[in-house]
């Protein structure tokens, strides 16, 4: 439970007032940790205890057990004041819309069947939502950037967000497409083996061009300081501590 406690939402550290060079942004390493703690408790970790329960107990164990963390964890969050990302929503959401209909069909084939229709259905809606002004993807990016609407209205962030939704929508279709081949054609237990290796490899792909993505967008726009201004500062630090300046 103490992983519960961890600030995953909370607001990222920022300056009370403008200085003259205007508004202090997070630094990339603090955008990181939000984007790895969000991840990490809505994501990972419902993962983990499906797989550990399915494996030790069976699985509808399994199917409890990660609808039960989910649900603490927005629990957790709402109990202590803290804002519940999206992303933690969308998946309790989602787990639970599976589990109802798997108990009133009496069917694990049915249970895993309902995220690659859903993976279907979103990617979909990604795919849509990229022809239109606000992409899925722009009201994602609150859980892990603190965006303004002049940030929103700069066309650099407009093409990167409307860029990373067809990303994520060819994502979303091609691990649809996979995880059905799998759920038809492997027993039960190969499939839950290779589900676990296809979908972590495919975020994580997914999750890295992303970040590569945005990071370059963030510092063209000024919003993270650049790779010039790092090696200055880094060199600047050094050169005050080293013996030959003492």
């Amino acid at each position: 439970m103490a992983l519960l406690d961890l600030p995953a939402t909370a607001p990222l550290p920022q300056a009370a007032v403008e200085v003259e060079q205007g508004p202090v942004h997070p630094q990339l390493r603090m955008v990181l940790r939000r984007v790895g703690l969000n991840l990490l408790v809505a994501c990972v970790v419902p993962g983990i205890v499906f797989y550990t329960l399915f494996v030790s107990a069976g699985i509808w164990p399994a199917i409890g057990g990660a609808l039960i963390w989910s649900y603490g964890a927005i629990a957790v969050r709402a109990l202590t004041g803290r804002r519940t990302s999206g992303m933690l929503l969308l998946t309790a959401g989602v787990l639970t819309l599976r589990t109802i209909v798997a108990l009133a069909a009496q069917s694990t084939f049915i249970y895993f069947l309902q995220p690659v229709l859903t993976d279907l259905l979103i990617g979909t809606a990604f795919l849509a939502s990229a022809m239109t002004a606000r992409p899925v993807v722009t009201r994602l990016a609150g859980d892990f950037y603190p965006l303004t609407d002049e940030l929103h209205a700069r066309p650099g962030i407009r093409r990167l967000f409307r860029r990373l939704t067809l990303l994520w929508a060819t994502a979303l279709l091609a691990k649809a497409a996979a995880v059905f081949t799998l759920l038809v054609s492997q027993p039960l237990t190969t499939f839950v083996l290779a589900k676990g290796i296809v979908v972590p490899v495919t975020n994580a792909a997914c999750i890295g061009l992303t970040i590569v993505a945005a990071t370059a967008v963030a510092r063209h726009e000024g919003l993270l300081p650049s790779r010039g201004a790092i090696l200055r500062t880094w060199h600047s630090r050094h050169s005050r501590t080293s013996p030959a300046t003492r």
